[in-house]
């Protein structure tokens, strides 16, 4: 997959934001290896205070915690870079907002910081809305740091899209 540039990144936010303010709705994002480039995107969009409620940028396990209410079992027995602790992210995310959907992102950006269970370009999604949905996804990404953090920004972006568009149909 070659690495989204920023129109297209900017493009994605701007459907999800047209879909939210239709159905009167906001979003919260919770990143970690993105550093807020989620949150971004969406602030980029003309109009986004309605429809973008707040965005924590949790890079720190100690962060997760205290920011999100990531458990320290979560983190000790999955690590940060899990499906359970993006999941806890995003469900961490709607408690401590206003919000009606929420996104988590946490991974191994690199250039450094991979193992064998978890290489470089290992990322983790979570979706959750306040109507209970909470769905999680693992990505292997190619390419540069940059490469990386760029597909997990569409991929959350376009994975939101996706949901909030199947359960607001």
């Amino acid at each position: 997959m070659n690495s989204p540039n920023t129109y297209a990144l900017e493009t994605l936010a701007a459907q999800l934001g047209a879909l939210l303010r239709i159905n009167g709705q906001k979003v919260a994002t919770a990143e970690s290896c993105t550093g807020g480039w989620v949150a971004q995107c969406l602030t980029a969009i003309a109009g986004s205070s309605d429809w973008f409620e707040r965005g924590f940028v949790t890079y720190s396990n100690q962060a997760k915690q205290e920011m999100l209410g990531v458990a320290q079992d979560t983190l000790s027995s999955h690590g940060a870079v899990s499906e359970p602790t993006a999941a806890a992210m995003a469900v961490g995310a709607l408690r401590h907002s206003h919000a009606d959907w929420a996104l988590a992102i946490t991974g191994v950006a690199g250039p450094t910081g991979g193992d064998a269970d978890k290489p470089v370009g290992t990322v983790c999604f979570a979706w959750a809305s306040v109507d209970g949905l909470c769905e999680t996804q693992l990505c292997h990404f190619d390419g540069d740091r940059q490469a990386v953090r760029a597909q997990s920004v569409a991929h959350a972006l376009s994975g939101l899209l996706q949901r909030a568009s199947r359960l607001m149909a």
